[in-house]
């Protein structure tokens, strides 16, 4: 038995170890790419068109600037930043869903309901400014896709854009109540636009870096990685994927034989964020508006554009929004995306039955093993096959010492490669993007303890995350259902304790 089973486990250990070293160096490229990407645009900022000669072209596309809103007690800072944004006022609508539900049942610790406060900031604005905020109630029970349907009516469009608007010249965009826009965002696009460089859709950068200043060391790092997830994967795929499509089709031109098992192995499902995100109205009617069918509305529109052949346009822009600012806050937001990817296997799974292609069998496949198998299991499996490679590489050390030296760095390359990426260049990479924020911002780490644990405690927030897969998971098995509930942003964070990881 031990003559297979140990070249098996072996053989095992020393792929996960050499997949786990490949994706923290493709990791380190995605941030890179995407911080270049950046800061190329941003040395530009100059060269986008003005407020006055956007206001002269008729061609300029007109925002609707979708914010579901729900016991939101700073809701009035969001509104604030997107009225002040840099684009002809007659063009721009903020329309602010809130839900009749919360105006039966406020909550305890809130002074007032959110509608009573968009009421309130409403009526200290200019009156150009009152005709660009529109304030919509959502009857009934729904989550977030289910209110940003409700601004979507064709009723309620015609009301806020005129009878004859041309849903080809209006960007559906999304932010969430705690965002803190960047205020050349819409100039950017319609630049884009307007210069025959255009898209369907598009996805900016987000940084879960708002209120940074008032979280406490453990929350900090985790701030960091979180926000390194949008910048090395999310925008980095993003950039890289109109690569992949441009090869592919330069290979299929000659030999188109090979377009579905090209497209089964290179093609990558889009990820759209489900804030900072912009999509052609006329696109989003014809996909029937935002999925409700899962916890996270995002993800899925991501899939359902991409089986349509839409590729989404990066967008360099940086928005903010808060991480929340706790531990158990943490858990419970990662829960509701870890119930969404759970959602969007159903929803895969049906594509793939309705058009059994390749590019369907494969998003259905990766979705399944890197985020509903991979994710409760890789904080487990890792350090398992990294202590197996080490154990089993000594059994060839005699025999075959190549293999052995190649089994023993494959671990340590990885071990290295998690602390060097994820504790140090991850923390410089973001940082590099601190001057492009739309409000200052101070990421350094000023003590050495906070520097020694942001470097070699970099895992806190993918064991946060793992743990709240299996919150979801233990749930679903115990009562077969789970309700993935609001990240609570209304009772701040307590005072600093005298915890170790304070």
């Amino acid at each position: 038995m031990d003559q297979w089973l140990i070249p098996g486990l072996f053989v095992v250990a020393l792929v996960v170890n050499l997949r786990a070293a490949w994706r923290l160096l493709i990791d380190w490229k995605g941030m890179a790419t995407t911080v270049r990407f950046v800061r190329h645009v941003y040395a530009r900022r100059g060269e986008l068109p003005s407020e006055e000669a956007l206001e002269r072209t008729a061609d300029s596309p007109v925002f609707l600037h979708l914010v579901a809103a729900y016991q939101e007690p700073e809701i009035a800072s969001t509104l604030r930043g997107l009225l002040s944004s840099r684009y002809p006022q007659e063009k721009l609508h903020v329309v602010v869903i809130t839900k009749e539900e919360e105006n039966r049942n406020p909550h305890p610790a809130m002074e007032t309901s959110t509608a009573e406060l968009i009421r309130r900031f409403r009526a200290e604005l200019p009156p150009y400014d009152q005709k660009r905020l529109w304030h919509l109630t959502m009857p009934g029970e729904g989550r977030k896709a289910h209110q940003l349907n409700c601004a979507l009516r064709r009723e309620v469009l015609s009301e806020m854009l005129g009878e004859a608007f041309d849903p080809g010249r209006v960007f559906v965009g999304v932010s969430d109540a705690d965002s803190v826009p960047d205020e050349n965002v819409y100039r950017w696009i319609a630049g884009e636009e307007l210069g025959g460089r255009g898209s369907l859709a598009y996805q900016g950068v987000t940084l879960s870096l708002a209120n940074y200043d008032r979280l406490r060391i453990r929350e900090r790092i985790s701030a960091i990685q979180q926000s390194s997830i949008f910048v090395r994967v999310s925008i980095a795929r993003l950039l890289n994927e109109v690569k992949r499509v441009r090869v592919i089709d330069a290979i299929c031109r000659r030999l188109p034989r090979l377009r579905p098992l090209l497209t089964f192995c290179f093609r990558r499902a889009q990820i759209c964020l489900g804030h900072n995100q912009f999509v052609r109205l006329d696109v989003l009617s014809a996909l029937g508006g935002f999925p409700t069918d899962g916890a996270t509305e995002d993800s899925t529109l991501g899939y359902d554009l991409c089986m349509r052949g839409i590729l989404i346009r990066p967008l360099p822009m940086l928005e903010l929004t808060d991480l929340p600012e706790t531990k158990e806050k943490i858990i419970r937001q990662n829960a509701r995306w870890y119930k969404g990817a759970l959602d969007d296997t159903r929803h895969l799974w049906r594509a793939w039955r309705a058009a059994p292609n390749a590019f369907n069998l494969a998003q259905l496949l990766r979705h399944v093993a890197n985020k509903v198998v991979e994710w409760p299991i890789a904080a487990f499996v890792y350090p398992v096959m990294g202590y197996l490679g080490w154990h089993y590489a000594y059994h060839y050390r005699g025999s075959h010492p190549l293999l052995f030296f190649v089994a023993v760095a494959a671990p340590s390359a990885s071990l290295f490669l998690s602390i060097w990426v994820g504790g140090i260049v991850t923390q410089i990479m973001i940082q590099r993007l601190v001057p492009f924020c739309p409000k200052p911002l101070d990421l350094a780490r000023k003590t050495l303890w906070e520097k020694f644990v942001g470097t070699f405690r970099c895992q806190t927030y993918w064991l946060l995350a793992t743990r709240a897969s299996w919150r979801v998971l233990w749930t679903l098995w115990r009562t077969g259902r789970y309700e993935p509930g609001k990240t609570d942003r209304v009772v701040r964070s307590v005072p600093l304790g005298r915890s170790w990881f304070n």
